[in-house]
């Protein structure tokens, strides 16, 4: 059942249980969305619960499967690539405008924060860091101050989640991630829009490029090795 909290509308608090659930796996792709069955799971009535669906079926995390079926859209690596070649055109902009519009002492404590940060693997220190990217995605947000890009951007934020479900942390490559975001945001706080661009380029480059390796030996790992009966 979903919690009251503070004002908080019952189509908002089932939305974001439901974008939860399915972009940890606990609703995997495939699973039926149906609009009885999940507003009885959730203790709320069906028409926010409606609500909630229709904004997932936008975002695509839900889609029609048949005329009366909703299911949890599919997502593997195909979807992936055309995650990042959208996140690229958008991202990269932003990033850009930032620069251009954005506070520089909010930018410049944001840079240093990713400067001091060690994520590993696992733990509080992952936890942290996104939460960390998440405040970055939001003063982007706020400096660019362009509604339309930012609702652009938030589904793509959403399965950006799911692609790293689909992928192994390493403390390797969370570090590096931390460096790169903290070169986007050292020149955003320097006003250079072209860098800004360049380093999200660069980042999100890499971050596809680890995302695939690591599904990659996650299939190799699972498959039966040749000769073995």
């Amino acid at each position: 059942m979903i919690e009251r909290r503070g004002g908080a509308r019952a189509s908002d608090r089932a939305y974001e249980v439901l974008i939860s659930q399915i972009q940890s796996g606990e609703l995997p792709p495939g699973a039926v969305i149906g609009e009885v069955d999940q507003a009885e799971r959730l203790g709320i009535s069906r028409t926010p619960m409606r609500e909630a669906i229709g904004r997932l079926v936008a975002d695509g995390l839900v889609r029609q499967q048949s005329a009366r079926v909703l299911v949890v859209s599919g997502f593997d690596v195909a979807d992936i690539r055309a995650l990042f070649e959208t996140r690229r055109a958008l991202e990269e902009m932003a990033a850009r405008l930032a620069a251009q519009r954005g506070d520089r002492a909010v930018f410049t404590e944001i840079a240093d924060d990713f400067e001091r940060s060690r994520p590993e693997m696992g733990g509080e220190s992952t936890d942290a860091y996104y939460a960390l990217i998440a405040g970055f995605d939001a003063a982007v947000d706020s400096a660019v101050a362009n509604v339309y890009l930012s609702q652009a951007l938030r589904p793509v934020r959403s399965h950006l989640v799911r692609a790293r479900q689909l992928a192994r942390d390493n403390s390797e490559r969370l570090r590096a991630s931390a460096a790169e975001h903290g070169l986007i945001a050292r020149a955003i706080a320097e006003g250079d829009a072209d860098l800004a661009a360049h380093a999200t380029h660069v980042h999100l480059h890499r971050a596809l490029a680890a995302i695939l390796a690591s599904i990659a030996d996650s299939s190799a790992s699972d498959s039966p090795q040749k000769g073995r009966s």
